[in-house]
């Protein structure tokens, strides 16, 4: 299934408006204003929260709790010390973990589970905003790795929060 998924340019939280393949309106996510580190609920067209997502303070790297139905579901940690490009490890409880691997410009990110290729996200060129085309195999947890790749985009083009 693809997605695209794009960040409100002027706004005082994040935002990010994720679309179908037919360009309807499936999710969104919004941070929350006057919070220590980042929160941001990801929802459904209906309003209805999916996921929430936690920046851990006080981290060597920066590392993102996600939560469903209020219960700890993943972990997202940046590797330190990697060279020419960006990787993560989603720890997810119970279930393989996902590595996510991305290129010298932070452009482009590969999910793999267990070997596997299991979504993909280009960042589109010359947007007045952060815009991506995300994706993601049919038989993956689609809000899931969209709420990942979110979280890959604060980390790695949010300067204001993250460095």
């Amino acid at each position: 299934m693809r997605y695209i998924l794009s960040q409100k340019l002027f706004s005082f939280v994040d935002k990010f408006t994720i679309q179908d393949e037919n360009e309807r309106d499936a999710y969104y996510v919004e941070g929350r204003m006057f919070s220590f580190g980042n929160k941001l609920s990801f929802r459904d067209m209906s309003g209805n929260e999916l996921i929430f997502i936690q920046q851990r303070l006080m981290t060597f790297s920066p590392t993102y709790d996600i939560y469903r139905g209020g219960r700890l579901y993943a972990t997202l940690k940046k590797e330190l010390f990697t060279f020419f490009n960006c990787r993560f490890n989603i720890d997810v409880v119970g279930s393989y973990d996902i590595q996510v691997e991305g290129d010298f410009f932070d452009h482009e990110y590969t999910f793999t589970k267990n070997g596997k290729e299991i979504g993909r996200v280009s960042k589109e060129w010359f947007t007045w905003s952060d815009r991506y085309a995300v994706e993601i195999d049919s038989f993956e947890d689609a809000p899931f790795i969209l709420a990942c790749a979110v979280i890959i985009d604060m980390i790695c083009h949010d300067n204001k929060n993250n460095g």
